[in-house]
């Protein structure tokens, strides 16, 4: 059994990212993993002030709720990163919950797997690859990690779109065969 962490950044309700994530516990579940969701919604994440202390001390200087979730992820045997496609890219809590992850560089952790889901209004290549690039980009700094997969639901702009989306039946199929 393994333990698998998704962080979902999207800020809307009944968003079509974090129905992505749903899909994808469900078939964690089915397999027998535990899985345990946590939202960016409402949490408080600070911004990175780059002084690098974390690298230390192992632990970041500024309390928030980065510090408890930097936690949850180092344990994690599976990440699972969900994202609403913005201007080609990540969520902008998503990107500031990266930079926090920084303590994370100078000690271990227990991940080796990390996928990446994404929902966008559009439907193009251009709106797949840049979120895909920026998730890339932080797992490569981490040596023993990969990004094992992803998932885009592109054409679902309103809450509730992706119902009926192929993303879904992919998101649950890569759960279940962790």
């Amino acid at each position: 059994m393994k333990h698998v962490l998704i962080l979902t950044a999207s800020l809307r309700p009944r968003s079509n990212s974090d129905r992505l994530a749903a899909a994808f516990a469900e078939g964690a579940r089915e397999a027998g993993h535990a899985v345990e969701t946590i939202s960016l919604k409402g949490k408080r994440l600070a911004f990175c002030t780059g002084c690098l202390a974390c690298q230390k001390t192992g632990r970041c200087v500024i309390a928030d709720d980065a510090r408890a979730i930097a936690e949850k992820v180092k344990e994690a045997d599976v990440l699972v990163f969900v994202s609403p496609v913005y201007y080609y890219s990540i969520a902008g809590s998503l990107k500031t919950l990266f930079d926090r992850l920084n303590p994370l560089f100078a000690g271990d952790y227990r991940f080796r797997e990390v996928y990446f889901l994404s929902a966008a209004a559009e439907d193009s290549e251009e709106a797949k690859e840049g979120p895909k690039t920026a998730v890339q980009g932080w797992v490569d700094c981490f040596e023993e990690a990969r990004l094992a997969g992803t998932v885009f639901a592109g054409g679902c702009d309103a809450p509730g779109a992706i119902e009926g989306h192929p993303a879904l039946d992919k998101a649950r199929a890569i759960g279940r065969a962790l």
